[in-house]
């Protein structure tokens, strides 16, 4: 898992939990193969075909999954398919529970600012490099400590304590 590379889907500041995975939905279980399929529903309508068209990492602004602490909101993102999220940066309670269940997450402040929708991005793990293939730039952003790599590498934490 060291490099994952794929076309960006971007979105702005501010996605909380609601807008990832809404409330409404919830009612219906925990299932996160039923619930993926309303993965982004009020936001983004071409989501689920943006994901089938190989878009697997998200680009986005400031505060991504600000809002309640629900952990379902990235289990629904990794279940559709989403490989990563780079953001300028994240509510706190969202970026623990990404990690937690597996989902790699990277602060890189001012990316959203120069990144596209549709910009193959390309991540080094090891290196915190960030290289936009289609237009060119590098980012910053700090490397995942060796800890949290093999929480990540494992799956998320259960399976890491397992």
């Amino acid at each position: 898992m060291n490099i994952i590379s794929s076309k960006a889907i971007k979105y702005g500041n501010h996605i909380d939990t609601d807008v990832i995975i809404p409330a409404h939905r919830l009612v219906h279980g925990s299932d996160k193969k039923h619930l993926s399929q309303f993965a982004m529903e009020n936001i983004d309508r071409r989501f689920h075909d943006k994901i089938s068209k190989g878009y697997q990492i998200i680009v986005a602004g400031e505060n991504f999954g600000c809002g309640s602490s629900r952990q379902q909101a990235p289990e629904v993102l990794k279940e559709v398919g989403i490989k990563l999220i780079i953001s300028d940066s994240f509510a706190r309670i969202f970026f623990r529970n990404a990690i937690n269940i597996g989902l790699p997450v990277f602060i890189s402040p001012g990316i959203s600012e120069t990144v596209n929708e549709g910009d193959e991005i390309e991540i080094d793990f090891e290196t915190g490099e960030i290289y936009n293939r289609t237009s060119g730039l590098k980012y910053e952003t700090t490397p995942i400590p060796n800890f949290l790599r093999e929480i990540l590498e494992d799956g998320g934490l259960i399976p890491h304590l397992r």
